[in-house]
């Protein structure tokens, strides 16, 4: 095999071996399988060669949750030095509004990628914005929970008749959800009231028996789980069957930035995926760096952390095959156009920078 060739055979970088301690002189002097070779977890990755910035290294801006505990590897991988280490100056902005102004500010060269969960971006992608998915990072972070009181089980079936909350009635979670409990057997549309609450009273709608289950994301739910002294259980996640080997947040890149330097890409990417495959080996360590964000104690972002599929980062074939699944779940229920064929689709948003 030449220098300059990628093996056809591995389709995302090998987690980096578990230790018991890591620290940043290890990851920079290459203690975790960061070599300055370019080799990562077995991926030969190739130097950007154009618009470097300072010290020869492609400037990026990436765009991210910082309220959002599963997209720790994205400051795992500032706080350690991998974007630099894979030929990278990456700026990251957090950004809080509507995923169709993120995916707008990409698809423009405001931001030149952006991480997210791809059931919030994959309506908008319909849509034709210029954004190309190039990795997952990791699966879970959105979970429903349901009061004893009112008696939920961990059975998806024990919600017949019941009123699940949510922060935004017509979003995310109400779609995530109604497809797991289509999935289920129940009817999302006639066997669940869906009803609209503040995200801070979430928890006091099921206190007060306006709800009955609650859905979002984490930590906010592993803590008010947490905090309900035994009443509430969890009855679903974006990892329960059939979605338990499926990713949640995606790489996307702006398909101008895409065509004009696939190597910056493919080094976002791997050093992204690197960055997550040490959140799966170390979440005590990304748990430490994310802190500073969190409302949540370190012990805390570690179960959440835990909980996720931070070990599981597909691309490529693996990527398209997660988001044809998706597209044609959304198609069933509605959300997406009944023309839209699932294949063609992820083949259109799905950009296989390792080929």
């Amino acid at each position: 095999m030449s220098d300059t060739e990628i093996p056809d055979d591995i389709v995302e970088p090998v987690a980096p071996p578990r230790a018991p301690t890591l620290s940043r002189r290890n990851v920079l002097g290459g203690g975790v399988a960061l070599a300055a070779s370019g080799l990562t977890g077995g991926l030969l990755l190739r130097r950007p060669r154009t618009a470097q910035a300072t010290g020869g290294r492609r400037k990026l801006t990436v765009s991210w949750n910082a309220n959002a505990v599963c997209l720790s590897p994205v400051l795992l991988a500032k706080e350690y030095g991998i974007y630099e280490k894979n030929g990278l100056d990456v700026d990251l902005v957090t950004f809080a509004g509507s995923t169709d102004q993120l995916l707008e500010a990409i698809s423009t060269g405001k931001a030149d990628a952006g991480v997210g969960m791809i059931m919030r971006w994959i309506k908008p992608l319909e849509q034709g914005f210029d954004v190309k998915l190039i990795a997952g990072t990791h699966g879970g972070c959105a979970r429903m929970v349901g009061s004893r009181r009112a008696g939920v089980t961990d059975d998806p079936r024990s919600l017949k008749g019941k009123i699940i909350g949510l922060s935004e009635v017509s979003g995310t979670g109400r779609n995530t959800f109604s497809i797991l409990l289509k999935a289920h057997g129940l009817d999302p549309e006639r066997d669940v009231t869906w009803r609209a609450f503040p995200q801070p009273l979430l928890g006091e709608a099921v206190r007060k028996g306006e709800a009955h289950a609650i859905a979002d994301g984490d930590p906010i739910l592993y803590l008010l789980q947490k905090q309900s002294d035994g009443d509430l259980v969890e009855v679903l996640s974006n990892l329960s069957e059939p979605w338990q080997n499926r990713v949640c947040c995606v790489v996307g890149m702006a398909g101008k930035f895409l065509r004009s330097d696939r190597e910056a890409a493919r080094a976002l990417a791997v050093s992204l995926v690197t960055a997550a495959s040490m959140c799966a080996d170390n979440p005590e360590t990304a748990a430490r760096v994310y802190a500073p964000y969190a409302k949540a104690s370190v012990e805390d972002l570690v179960a959440v952390l835990k909980s996720q599929t931070h070990g599981r980062h597909p691309v490529g074939t693996d990527l398209r095959g997660d988001i044809a699944l998706y597209a044609r779940e959304l198609r069933d229920v509605g959300v997406m156009r009944a023309s839209t064929e699932p294949n063609d689709f992820a083949n259109r948003i799905v950009d296989d920078v390792f080929v």
